[in-house]
Parts: structure tokens; sequence; C-alpha cells
């Protein structure tokens, strides 16, 4: 199992480092293999609020993080011409649920040759994920065999400002052969249910980190902040830096029972 963490958002250089000076450690402690991640731009809001730091200074962050903490780095791109200049810095691209189905950006991520991370949209079915790989294999031929498809589940719209997380899309998506991850923070997500901003309920993070991995999952997506509640995205769902300790054991230890059986 690994693990891909890092704040919502790239807010300033000082919380970057901070949270991932912090993953490192943990990660080494439990050899765990930890991908960063942290986004330069926000461009799904539920309002016309602050959207990050941008990708320009974003990327010379993150590159900062790999130099500095050997680490590999994930980041979402929106657009396809993100694709190329973000791939000189991330190891994988992520495709956000909401572009799960973008045809263009799927395969300007796949020319990269890049790892792809495509998110499972909030209205897609997880058999449907086989016509997003199809459309990254028709330009990188044997990206599944090669491992450069990660499939992420992030839960299920479940009428208005709601999702749930049905643990057999994992069972499901893994019939494709590709690593499959459980987002444990969007999952979590009440969108729009606090007055233009997207709410959430962190208290039910480990509860379902703890089912994904009985289930099965290759690898678990946490974001995690010092201070979430000062967070510039995602403030009601990301978890408490210094909870992630706890809740990395547990889901370790879960893991190592379920390979005994």
């Amino acid at each position: 199992m690994f693990l891909i963490a890092g704040p919502c958002a790239i807010e300033s250089r000082d919380c970057v480092m901070q949270t991932a000076e912090t993953l490192k450690e943990l990660c080494e402690r439990h050899a765990l293999t930890l991908y960063f991640k942290s986004s330069y731009d926000k461009a799904n809001r539920t309002s016309a609020s602050c959207r990050g730091i941008g990708m320009d200074e974003g990327l010379r962050i993150l590159q900062e993080v790999k130099d500095q903490f050997a680490l590999p780095i994930l980041t979402d791109v929106h657009e396809s011409w993100q694709c190329a200049p973000v791939a000189e810095v991330a190891d994988v691209l992520q495709i956000p649920a909401f572009l799960s189905r973008q045809t263009d950006l799927l395969e300007a991520a796949a020319r990269t040759t890049r790892i792809v991370n495509i998110k499972k949209g909030q209205f897609m079915a997880p058999w449907d994920m086989g016509g997003a790989i199809s459309k990254i294999e028709q330009v990188c031929p044997n990206a599944v065999v090669r491992r450069n498809v990660w499939l992420t589940e992030r839960g299920s719209s479940f009428g208005y400002g709601r999702l749930v997380v049905d643990m057999t899309s994992l069972v499901e998506m893994k019939r494709f052969g590709c690593p499959i991850i459980f987002d444990a923070t969007h999952s979590v997500q009440q969108p729009s249910s606090t007055q233009g901003v997207t709410g959430g309920n962190r208290q039910m993070v480990a509860p379902l980190v703890r089912a994904a991995v009985a289930v099965g999952v290759d690898g678990l997506f946490i974001e995690t902040h010092p201070e979430p509640e000062k967070a510039i995205s995602d403030a009601a769902n990301q978890v408490r830096l210094s909870d992630m300790s706890r809740l990395i054991e547990q889901a370790i230890a879960i893991e190592k029972a379920m390979q005994k059986q």
C-alpha cells in the first residue's frame, strides 16, 4: 500500500515544506511509499473564491519538495495545455473527478508518459471507468500493464449536498488491472452545504480508511494540513497533520491483518 498526501492547495512554501517533512518522516518510519500531493490551482470551486498560488509558483514549490525531500510528486491538471509543463515536475498527473470523461485532457496526460491518476466522477459507475482507460491506451498502449494508469474512488453523489462511498466500487475497479486508490478526504465532502462553500466531516475519514484498507486498496489518498480550519480549500475535511500518524498506523495494522487471512 502507498500513500498520496499533502495539503489540498499550495497556500505557501512554508505550509508545503512543513507538511512534506512531517509526512516523509512518518512514511519512512513505516516503510510506506509517499507521493506528495498539492494543487497549484483549485479550478473546480463552488463559488468565485481563492483558487491557489498559480501554476508557475506552484510548480516551483513542488520542485523544491522533490529536490529537498526526494519525494515523487502528484498534482492536478485541468486543461490539456497544462500537461506537458506539469509533467516536467510531477511524476503523476491527476485528472479531477469532474473531468474524468474529458477525452482531450486524458489523451494529453497520456502523451507525457507520466502515470495518470483518474479520479472517478461522482456521477459515474465504477465500470464506466473502462472508457477513461481506453482513452489513455489509445495514446499510450499497454499503459495498464505498465501500471501507468491509476483509478481513484472519491464517493458518489447521493442527492444534493451529500456523497456516499460504495465499497464494492473498489472491488469492481480492480478488475481493470490498475492500482486502485481510495480518496478518504474528498469522500467526506458535503458539496455546497455551507452557503457557497463545500463542507465536510473529517470525523468520518478514519472509519472509511479502515474499511477501504480491509477491502484491499493499493493506495490511500488523504489531504492533510497543519491547521485545517485555516485552509483555503476543503477546510472541513482535511485531516490535521498531527493526526496522520495514528491514522496511518491503523491502516497499516489492518493491511497486515488482512495479509494473514
